[in-house]
């Protein structure tokens, strides 16, 4: 499936050559969100009538709420956002939304799992080691797909939400920490001199090679012999890298490091433009943890208000700066720029006079920025209510589908064959979603 150019496309021509996806674990609701719905306030507090049988995660359907946070225009092209993301409102007019996503699970996990691997079960290659797999890697001396885990915790399910799952071990995500040192292990200790760790080297290389040429094909090891490879080009990079005091007060405050609520992920997203600027092909970022209380996760089932305000509060000012930054150095142009969640919340409470709505997979909001899409562009639409996609069902595998487009990848062409099947990201599904593209 290898082979082609990794800046040209592997199927045709491309135009993007990197990624960063920010998904927001927990489900956003599109309602109180980009996905405006007047018809909402007029129905306030009375049950939802004339969609059948309310679709729950918990069974607890109460009555139609309003948002609670107030929707205003923005921008050349109209679009509205709450007050929830005042920054990011001001960036609209870059940005492409799909309104009409819908997934298969409103389990959180299953979910999480099927937007970054395309299915709802572990085990299956995430999105950004199948773009390593297909486009390898825009600079040898680091990993071609690097994640950055929520700094307050990681997501239910840790690593497998990177996995290579069954592609070569090599293309799983590497996670960097958001505290302390960002690789572990990575410098060599200080009381080890040159000479001993070269002996080291190469007694573990001879190691390495004898084991290999004793069970050949064992791509677990190949890995581990490569991250070794990698490691010691790494330990010149990374520093650099991840040292932020270089950056402009401007830029930092761009990133809202001088805020105590935007810091952590706010250096996760400048950290994130540099991995970009030095060739890492596909940069994830995480915002929100795992499940549990205090909720550090989109999960609003208690009160939309209380989460939703402040997990935004962290969220709004860092991803705007990331955009504008990305922007203003011509990185824009060929990255492709993705926000996303698992699934939205119900346009009715979670019991009757609660304040926080449940799990939603019938339709939610994803949006985009970069070559290739329409900017200031909307699509699809859910219902009057928020409830079910009525114009242009997106699925994630014609998500999925359209991503790799941008890369000039073929969904269909992507493959590799594993216990008889040749598997691929979007399974046996996945339409891309031309109307979006210019």
């Amino acid at each position: 499936a290898r082979g082609a150019d990794p800046v040209s496309g592997l199927h045709h021509e491309a135009k993007v050559k990197r990624v960063v996806q920010i998904f927001c674990p927990g489900g956003v609701s599109h309602v109180d969100t980009f996905d405006y719905k007047p018809e909402l306030e007029k129905q306030h507090g009375k049950p939802m009538t004339g969609k059948g049988k309310a679709d729950t995660f918990f069974g607890q359907p109460g009555n139609l709420m309003k948002s609670p946070f107030k929707f205003a225009k923005h921008g050349k092209c109209g679009r509205w956002v709450s007050d929830l993301f005042p920054n990011i409102a001001g960036h609209v007019d870059d940005l492409t939304f799909i309104h009409s996503m819908t997934a298969k699970s409103a389990n959180h996990t299953p979910a999480a799992f099927q937007m970054n691997s395309g299915f709802v079960l572990n085990g299956f290659p995430s999105f950004g080691s199948w773009v390593s797999y297909g486009l390898g890697s825009l600079n040898e001396d680091l990993p071609a797909f690097v994640v950055l885990p929520d700094p307050r915790g990681h997501p239910a399910g840790g690593a497998i939400n990177w996995s290579s799952g069954f592609l070569p071990a090599t293309h799983q995500g590497v996670a960097f920490r958001t505290t302390g040192d960002p690789i572990p292990d990575l410098a060599t200790p200080k009381n080890t001199s040159e000479k001993e760790r070269a002996a080291g080297s190469d007694l573990l290389a001879h190691m390495n090679r004898s084991f290999s040429e004793a069970t050949p094909g064992d791509s677990t090891l190949a890995a581990r012999i490569r991250s070794y490879e990698m490691a010691a080009k790494m330990q010149l990079d990374v520093p650099g890298i991840v040292n932020l005091d270089s950056e402009t007060a401007e830029t930092q405050r761009l990133y809202g490091l001088d805020n105590k609520v935007t810091e952590g992920f706010g250096r996760n997203c400048l950290l994130t433009r540099r991995l970009l600027e030095k060739g890492v092909r596909f940069v994830q970022l995480w915002h929100g943890g795992a499940f549990g209380s205090p909720r550090i996760n989109w999960d609003a089932h208690e009160d939309i208000v209380d989460n939703h305000r402040k997990q935004a509060a962290v969220l709004d000012k860092p991803v705007a700066g990331l955009l504008a930054d990305i922007k203003r150095r011509g990185l824009l142009k060929d990255t492709l720029f993705v926000w996303s969640t698992e699934f939205g919340r119900t346009p009715f409470t979670q019991g009757v006079g609660k304040p926080g709505r449940d799990h939603h997979q019938h339709a939610f909001t994803v949006f985009m920025a970069g070559a290739g899409l329409k900017p200031g562009f909307a699509y699809g639409a859910s219902d009057e209510l928020g409830y079910k996609t009525v114009e242009g069902e997106v699925t994630i595998y014609d998500f999925h589908a359209t991503l790799l487009h941008l890369l000039g990848i073929d969904h269909m062409q992507l493959t590799y064959y594993h216990n008889g099947i040749q598997r691929r990201l979007t399974d046996v599904h996945g339409e891309v979603v031309g109307d979006i593209l210019v």
